[in-house]
């Protein structure tokens, strides 16, 4: 095997290992050694691509950004309503969050009070400023009510997300978040959303947490 290959296999190891942990035990009660025995390398080869614990956290997240922007972008590109995109959107992370520890673990540091250093921005701020982008689409798709409080309901958005996730970690098991995100929608959906289009998002909800539990 070519050696950048290697290292990059290794590298990737390293930093699924310390998200493996991170999101488990939180990033205080994680160390070093942890990571090592987790991974199932030398320290030589940690230290080899990463200096410090900080720089594992600081990897993750970002990693966390860029599922988060592509996820966006994939989504965009089909063409959907902003409403449509907004729900597929919200399915496509907490799939994510299902099938590995990057997501898991992104949130868990971000909550946490581990600094995130430039130019990398919170992972909080990028997704109130997706989803208020997405909710003033829907306003003038006329897909929301005219007196919603765009921001109000990007915030809470956010608030709710990262909640149920915080919540539901010592709660219930992870396989519960896509139902937690239907319960999310179905309210949102209800309260948002002209009378004669709430079913094809309600349905549409009910759809993609049936496509999550099926994977």
């Amino acid at each position: 095997m070519p050696r950048q290959l290697r290292a990059e296999q290794t590298r990737a190891t390293i930093i699924r290992a310390a998200a493996e942990l991170f999101d488990q035990k939180g990033y205080e009660r994680t160390s070093l050694s942890d990571i090592v025995a987790h991974a199932k390398v030398t320290k030589g080869a940690l230290y080899f691509h990463f200096a410090a614990k900080e720089d594992l956290a600081q990897a993750i997240m970002e990693l966390q950004s860029q599922a988060a922007h592509q996820v966006t972008s994939d989504v965009d590109e089909r063409g959907c309503s902003s409403l449509e995109a907004l729900i597929r959107i919200t399915y496509a992370l907490t799939r994510l969050a299902v099938e590995g520890p990057i997501i898991r673990a992104g949130l868990r540091l971000a909550t946490g009070g581990v600094q995130v250093r430039p130019p990398l921005r919170h992972p909080f701020t990028e997704w109130l400023e997706i989803i208020t982008r997405k909710l003033l689409g829907a306003a003038r798709e006329y897909d929301i009510q005219p007196d919603v409080d765009v921001h109000a309901v990007a915030h809470s958005m956010v608030c709710f997300f990262v909640g149920t996730r915080v919540a539901g970690r010592s709660l219930e098991p992870l396989a519960r978040l896509p139902r937690r995100t239907t319960e999310m929608w179905h309210l949102l959906i209800r309260g948002l959303v002209p009378v004669h289009r709430r079913p094809r998002y309600l349905s549409l909800a009910t759809r993609l947490e049936r496509e999550i539990a099926v994977v």
